[in-house]
């Protein structure tokens, strides 16, 4: 009897090793997916391809990664458990466990389950899906900047089309904590990928099972391998101590090697006198001399020069729009390198270009490449450039011409700015990063003086836009304030932040979207009806460096909070209004009296004559202003008459 109860259960248990074999074999793709997406991005894309193929083979039961199978999510003891949902477990489990180092290990070494040989193990290939377009590559960005459980959890609702009790109950499963809180962030996840997320998530920017294939260095694994022989043994002997060893003094962690040459020698690099910006007519990069305390680092910059050249696998290179990510020419000029925030930092200049090469202090993290255009810079947006950027605070080097740094906050345009300090390097504190779309709590700038051997008393405005050159901010005024037409100035003057508090809020808006500056231009004011106090028509200009720019019209009331953002209610792309190639503008909005009253409001820049209005609204008037009443919203055409008798249409479309 006992014998038969034996032969049974050994039976029951190939049975369910065998349905969890049919179900990887089955869903093997999927789950590699899911693997792949969860386990850190810190691993190069060659290394998760074949620890997420490993993950997965090996989450079939039996195997000891395979921990979570003894907590499968919403079953009952008696109740037999679906393979499918024990194998899911298991690999999200595998991966979340994956870089979790032991208290006590060296941050500089991958964890031990890292370092535990797996299978697939591939021998002089690299490994790595091909590369997706633009959204692909913003949902990869996302996903990498939130925590791995999100990214399980995200994977899981939008792929495999999971609720939301069963992502939570399979997050407590594979021992996550919170799982709560990964279900929130997968959530924010969907804004990025929109309505295509399966789609997005299916591309091959993601897909771990179809994948590219490239060799390794040839000539370093022909040496390598004719010395396999002779140091097999004492390999096997270090990797013995290595493992029980706690840690590794840094005389003792590996270096980075250099596996292509650049494209022209460190010692080839333009080095500008430290004092010639003093002397020259040209203020913008070409001025900057060399500086840091890494200037003479030859390996340094020879290994920067060579990631621009051809940037090895894993690097994470970011080109900005319309810029060319072509190798460094003869030309180039070196403008930094140091090390800033435990990083080393190295700053190129080409003439049309700017380049940024960061590396991490450990081999076994990926630098990082940023390339972005530069001509045409001057003494403004050539003042500072972005050195550093981490959790959420910016270091800005700053040009040798520039005597003083403060910041001050664009919602608070009565309050001084305060002093930043700088060090003799150039490199400043760090400071915090403008909010995200939706968070306009505080709007820090940057409010830099030039020195008076180049330019007396000019200080002016710049805002990180997530580039790496700062974006500068002016302002014109209204017209009939005793101003030149049409003549930005700087931002620094009452009137002007006054104006940038209550329209500044759109700013992060144009993020990561290549400006090079953005003008405010107040085009009119108007008395507004019922004794509604007065109104101010804003024209937000957005100066790219490849040339385009974007507009966004705004309109505010006397009646607002000094801070209030302004309504939105214009804006156009790839346009040359509000610039002095489109110096003309008129634009309109509807409007609600205090007694309930709704008005169609318009006005128009200084040579606007009159305005006419046509559609559910008939009106016409002979001034730069128009009010008349109007339904809630109408549906009218708003055209204006100009002083040389030509008619100009309202610009943009309401948003």
């Amino acid at each position: 009897m006992s014998t038969s109860q034996r032969r049974s259960a050994r039976v029951s248990g190939r049975v369910a090793r065998d349905q969890a074999e049919a179900v990887i074999v089955d869903q093997y793709t999927r789950l590699v997916l899911l693997a792949y997406l969860t386990l850190p991005h810190t691993l190069s894309r060659h290394r998760r391809v074949l620890v997420a193929h490993a993950l997965v083979q090996r989450s079939l039961p039996g195997f000891r990664i395979a921990r979570a199978d003894h907590r499968v999510p919403g079953q009952r003891r008696s109740a037999p458990v679906p393979a499918l949902t024990r194998t899911r477990a298991s690999v999200v489990h595998a991966a979340l466990a994956h870089d979790r180092r032991p208290r006590g290990w060296p941050g500089f070494l991958p964890s031990p389950r890292a370092l535990r040989p797996m299978l697939p193990v591939v021998w002089g290939l690299k490994l790595f899906p091909r590369a997706g377009g633009g959204e692909e590559i913003a949902l990869g960005q996302a996903l990498s900047e939130v925590s791995a459980p999100a990214r399980a959890a995200f994977v899981l609702l939008q792929l495999e089309g999971l609720s939301r009790s069963e992502v939570t109950e399979l997050l407590t499963a594979a021992d996550v904590p919170e799982p709560e809180q990964a279900l929130i962030a997968a959530r924010g996840l969907e804004a990025t990928a929109g309505g295509a997320t399966e789609t997005l998530l299916r591309s091959r920017e993601f897909d771990a099972c179809s994948v590219q294939t490239r060799p390794t260095d040839l000539l370093r694994r022909r040496r390598r391998f004719r010395l396999a022989w002779l140091t097999a043994g004492i390999t096997a002997l270090c990797c013995a101590v290595l493992a029980t060893t706690v840690g590794l003094s840094p005389s003792d962690e590996p270096t980075r090697t250099i596996d292509v040459q650049p494209a022209i020698d460190a010692a080839q690099l333009v080095h500008t006198p430290r004092d010639s910006w003093a002397d020259t007519s040209r203020v913008d990069f070409t001025a900057w001399p060399a500086r840091g305390s890494r200037v003479g680092d030859t390996g340094l910059v020879t290994r920067a020069l060579a990631t621009w050249t051809k940037p090895p696998s894993g690097t994470r290179v970011s080109v900005a729009k319309a810029t060319s990510d072509e190798p460094p020419p003869g030309n180039t000029q070196l403008l930094y390198a140091g090390e800033v925030d435990g990083e080393a930092v190295v700053l190129f200049h080409d003439g049309r270009r700017v380049v940024r090469y960061v590396e991490p202090p450990s081999p076994l993290d990926p630098a990082s490449l940023d390339i972005t255009r530069s001509d045409e810079a001057d003494v403004t947006t050539a003042a500072s450039l972005v050195v550093s950027r981490k959790a959420g605070k910016v270091r800005y080097l700053t040009a040798p011409w520039i005597a003083e740094a403060q910041t001050r906050d664009l919602l608070t345009p009565n309050s001084p700015g305060r002093p930043l300090d700088v060090s003799d390097e150039g490199v400043t504190d760090a400071v915090p990063e403008l909010p995200g779309k939706g968070s306009c709590d505080s709007l820090p700038v940057l409010q830099l003086r030039s020195s008076s051997k180049i330019v007396e008393k000019h200080a002016f405005l710049v805002a990180d836009l997530g580039g790496l050159t700062p974006v500068h901010l002016s302002y014109t005024p209204l017209p009939g304030t005793g101003a030149p037409p049409r003549q930005p100035r700087e931002a620094t003057s009452t009137a002007a932040l006054l104006s940038w508090a209550r329209t500044a809020c759109r700013l992060p808006e144009m993020r990561h979207s290549g400006v090079r500056a953005v003008n405010q231009w107040d085009f009119a004011e108007q008395d507004l009806p019922e004794r509604g106090g007065d109104a101010v028509w804003s024209c937000t200009r957005a100066f790219t460096w490849r040339g385009p720019g974007d507009i966004l019209v705004q309109f505010r009331t006397s009646k607002e909070s000094a801070t209030a953002p302004a309504k939105l209610v214009g804006q156009a792309r790839s346009t040359a209004s509000c610039s002095r190639f489109g110096q003309h503008i008129v634009a309109s909005t509807p409007w609600t009296a205090g007694s309930g009253q709704h008005y169609l409001l318009a006005a128009g820049s200084r040579e606007v004559t009159g305005i006419d209005v046509t559609g559910e609204v008939k009106a016409s008037g002979k001034d730069r202003s128009l009010a008349v009443k109007a339904p809630a919203d109408p549906d009218v055409t708003v055209r204006a008459r100009m002083k040389d008798g030509e008619t100009l249409d309202e610009v943009g479309s309401r948003p």
